[in-house]
């Protein structure tokens, strides 16, 4: 001895579970998450819970819990049916704990019982956070916006290449009674579980490189548990999917619920299967719309040709009919117009023979030798006709014209009236 009292480590441990016994007699619900979970041969699960700060994902506490074999044939059914996932890590769930002690194996928590509905609402509430922000971000319904193709048959597949899935999707489309050719390419990704969004997003950075060779992107996968679908409701997922150039069609398998992924897709599909009837009713559409067109132009042209000989033949009756009275109708024209042109030339004539009679006498009236007769004079400047002084500066040589002659005289005096 030390001389200190002490205690044991198991009777530290002794003393430790009889207080949580005291303290927590009862079971108690918690919600934790699913961090690991595990089930060993003899049937019992063994599952780490954690609980994470709000908003962040700083870890606040840690426990081990057990679901006994016998407790969990009752609870994992029941639990599968009402929220159709299995359990497993990355989920939140309600559970019903009792709080035990043990001197070796310290504190562990056994599960009593379960509250499915608890987990829908959590995937839900997660779900609903990833729509706002996508929404506040401006960028939710951006990949609705791109244009199909009006023949899509150019398909880039997002699958796993051994999903039963991606086999009827293939077999739906190539095998198609139209005989109708697409081309697809497969790029494989993860379809469920954690992997899955980054796998995805993968697919489709591979997809864009090549953006021109395709029309349209399918992500497929069969069926699934709603678990596997929660793998879909992703925000970096949803947002790489807004902002691809191609439009992206999703079959994931799904008859009800849609994931993240769905809603921000261009179209959405219940499954693989329905992504390629999709595609085949996008094509046959388009193949009826030309058939039709043709069909339509080789009516208005029967039409046209019908009415067009209907104008011939009303035309050479008309013709035969009207064809005397047109002879003689024009015969009676042209005597007509040479009668017109006899008179109209005699009038022309006469009325130019005066105007040529009018403008000889206008000219001999302004002849400036009848105004220099007449005792005028003209006075002339560097050959023009000078009309005021203010023509005319000291030193000018000017020249005067009279009726019988003409004199030269410089400017000495300019007097203004």
């Amino acid at each position: 001895m030390t001389g200190k009292e002490a205690i044991s480590l198991f009777e530290l441990n002794n003393r430790i579970r009889g207080v949580i016994e005291s303290g927590i007699p009862e079971p108690v619900w918690i919600i934790a998450e699913i961090s690991d979970l595990t089930y060993n041969r003899n049937g019992h699960c063994y599952m780490e819970l954690i609980e994470k700060a709000p908003d962040e994902d700083q870890i606040l506490a840690r426990s081990r819990a057990t679901i006994w074999a016998t407790t969990l044939r009752m609870l994992r059914p029941y639990f599968e049916t009402t929220t159709g996932q299995e359990l497993a890590p990355g989920i939140k769930i309600l559970i019903r704990v009792s709080v035990e002690f043990h001197e070796l194996y310290s504190i562990s928590l056994t599960v009593k019982d379960i509250e499915p509905s608890f987990t829908l609402g959590d995937l839900a509430r997660k779900r609903q956070q990833i729509i706002r922000r996508l929404e506040e971000a401006g960028v939710f319904d951006m990949n609705k916006g791109t244009e199909l193709a009006l023949v899509p048959q150019r398909i880039a597949v997002i699958s796993s290449p051994t999903a039963a899935g991606y086999g009827d999707f293939q077999d739906q489309l190539q095998n198609n009674a139209s005989g109708y050719v697409f081309y697809t390419r497969l790029f494989p990704a993860v379809m469920q579980g954690e992997e899955t969004a980054s796998s995805i997003i993968s697919a489709l950075d591979r997809i864009a490189r090549y953006a021109d060779f395709f029309d349209v992107v399918a992500i497929i996968r069969g069926g699934g548990s709603k678990l596997d679908l929660s793998s879909f409701d992703h925000y970096d997922l949803g947002y790489y999917v807004t902002q691809f150039p191609l439009p992206v069609i999703t079959g994931i398998g799904h008859e009800q619920d849609d994931s993240v992924l769905d809603l921000v897709a261009h179209t959405r599909c219940k499954t693989p299967t329905a992504v390629a009837e999709f595609l085949l009713d996008h094509v046959e559409e388009f193949n009826g719309r030309v058939d039709s067109l043709a069909g339509d132009t080789v009516e208005t042209a029967r039409q046209y040709l019908q009415v067009q000989r209907e104008k011939v033949t009303l035309a050479l009756r008309t013709l035969k009919l009207s064809s005397r009275n047109f002879r003689e109708q024009n015969l009676l024209r042209i005597s007509q117009l040479i009668t017109r042109f006899q008179t109209g030339n005699i009038a022309f004539f006469r009325s130019q023979e005066q105007k040529i009679k009018l403008l000889e006498q206008v000219s001999v009236l302004n002849d400036p030798r009848r105004l220099l007769i007449r005792g005028y004079t003209l006075t002339i400047k560097e050959g023009r006709i000078v009309k005021s002084v203010t023509q005319l500066k000291q030193g000018d040589r000017v020249t005067t014209k009279f009726s019988d002659g003409e004199v030269q005289a410089d400017i000495n005096t300019i007097t203004n009236l």
